[in-house]
């Protein structure tokens, strides 16, 4: 099933519910059948053995999706129980007429009692979009009770129950989903935060609306595929040679840590650089590139040394295993005053965020923690909300950002905000980021703007990982595993 791109805020979604109704003249009843026919073909699809379903509602408009869903599947010969928690008199006109016209086909609505029976599909719709506040009481109950069912599979509909829309997070406790169908339009917290973890599979369905609609409202975040930036990769002409592809300068590799500048620099080399260099303590320089020669490798002792390097180089890599030290600082501050675009990950980062810059010509890729150091808070404030970090980090220090984790956020300061959904947990290993490093310099050198290479090395970055996956398992994946891959991503057509 493929997805938008498109990535609304709650806030968003709800002004596309009202364009439909009050617009385009569907009401509101209409929307919530049709969400329970758009449920029921999924339950079909993902589990069609299942008979028996429970379903769980809130009192609010998700709420009224079950209430059809559970109608339709009584049609259709399922064996399904209800169980509600909203109070009827608060309900709108279209959850109380839904219910009302389950009811009429038969009265399987029982009071939520802390427990559950068994059943081959749990259906959750406690909580829709609109959710602001942590989740307390018997819905916090209902949820610990939806969650305690596992390994029964769970379907939610617009978003598992507890989960924030707009930020991912989830309030206190959230249903973990196995599929997640989303309504209308995609929320942007559905791909990032704590919801990567909750959501199991999303699905969309846009429930019929006309299609005008959409732009009728500009979406805050935008989700990139390979097939959009793959065309960045055009054909090298016949008559190419090295100096067309860029010169790019990795600095980096402190006294014990030599092997994040030459993942870095190799990264770089794979996705098309057409020179490598490493700038990198004279202490294990000799041997760095022994395993790749095609890599120049130059002992720095002193920060002048690095002049000449500069001078030569088209593109700057800074921060793969640099370290803090008295040597580090030298060379980071003869790297900030040059011109040459340039990619920052890593110690550059920490050291970058005790002497704060604007530029609008360099890539960051900062973790959470190494946000966290760049904007003076703690990494759990960057996660509350990836959105606004993003956004701070490049009001404050300009160029490109690449926020990464679960969902990597990369903005440029223009909104929509892109968001990549590629990648996996075997990527939680050392060096992952200074391959990125790589790719992204690798890209630069070979003149992609800086938005385009952002975007597009996150992408190739993501992919090779969850290739090198498919191969051989996520446990145990090495940054070094994702080079071949990368190799032949950049070549396809």
């Amino acid at each position: 099933m493929n997805l938008p791109l498109e990535l609304y805020s709650a806030e968003q979604t709800r002004e596309l519910d009202r364009l439909v109704i009050e617009h385009h003249k569907t009401p509101g009843g209409r929307l919530m059948g049709r969400a329970g026919a758009a449920a029921l073909r999924a339950l079909k699809h993902f589990w069609p053995q299942a008979k028996q379903i429970v379903v769980v509602c809130g009192g609010g408009n998700n709420g009224g999706d079950g209430y059809e869903l559970a109608r339709q599947a009584l049609l259709d010969n399922y064996q399904v129980s209800l169980f509600e928690l909203g109070k009827v008199e608060k309900m709108s006109e279209e959850t109380r007429s839904a219910r009302e016209s389950l009811i009429a086909v038969a009265d399987v609505i029982a009071p939520f009692d802390n427990t559950l029976p068994n059943a081959d599909v749990i259906v959750d719709t406690l909580f829709g979009t609109g959710l602001d506040r942590n989740v307390e009481g018997r819905y916090a109950d209902a949820i610990q009770a939806i969650n305690s069912h596992h390994p029964t599979p769970v379907l939610s509909l617009d978003i598992p129950s507890g989960i924030h829309a707009d930020s991912g997070n989830a309030l206190g406790v959230a249903v973990k989903a196995t599929v997640t169908l989303s309504f209308i339009g995609l929320n942007k917290g559905l791909f990032t935060g704590d919801a990567p973890d909750h959501c199991g599979q999303v699905c969309f369905d846009s429930l019929e609306i006309p299609t005008e609609v959409y732009r009728e409202v500009t979406p805050d975040a935008l989700r990139i595929d390979l097939a959009q930036y793959r065309k960045l990769l055009s054909p090298r002409p016949r008559t190419a040679h090295k100096g067309f592809y860029g010169h790019l300068l990795v600095i980096g590799g402190d006294n014990g840590m030599p092997g994040a500048a030459r993942v870095a620099a190799e990264a770089g080399a794979r996705v098309g650089s057409g020179l490598i260099s490493i700038a990198t303590h004279k202490a294990h320089s000799a041997i760095l590139n022994q395993a790749r020669p095609e890599l120049m490798c130059h002992g720095i002792e002193q920060a002048g040394e690095l002049t000449p390097l500069l001078d030569k180089a088209s593109v700057l890599a800074i921060g793969p295993g640099l370290g803090q030290s008295s040597w580090s600082q030298a060379l980071f501050e003869s790297v900030m005053s040059s011109p040459q675009t340039m990619v920052v990950d890593a110690d550059a980062l920490n050291l970058l965020s005790h002497q704060p810059r604007h530029n609008d010509n360099w890539i960051l890729t900062p973790h959470p923690g190494e946000a966290a150091r760049l904007l003076g808070c703690s990494s759990s404030e960057i996660q509350a909300n990836r959105f606004e970090a993003v956004k701070a980090l490049q009001q404050r220090y300009g160029g490109v950002i690449v926020l990464k984790g679960a969902g990597t956020l990369i903005y440029d300061g223009k909104l929509p905000i892109r968001l990549c959904t590629a990648g996996n947990p075997g990527m939680a290993s050392g060096g992952m980021g200074d391959a990125l490093t790589g790719v992204l310099a690798g890209l630069l050198a070979q003149k992609l703007s800086l938005t385009d290479a952002a975007c597009l090395g996150v992408l190739l970055h993501a992919v090779a990982a969850d290739k090198a996956a498919q191969e051989a398992g996520e446990r145990g994946m090495l940054a070094m595993d994702l080079m071949p891959h990368l190799r032949q991503l950049v070549n396809l057509r």
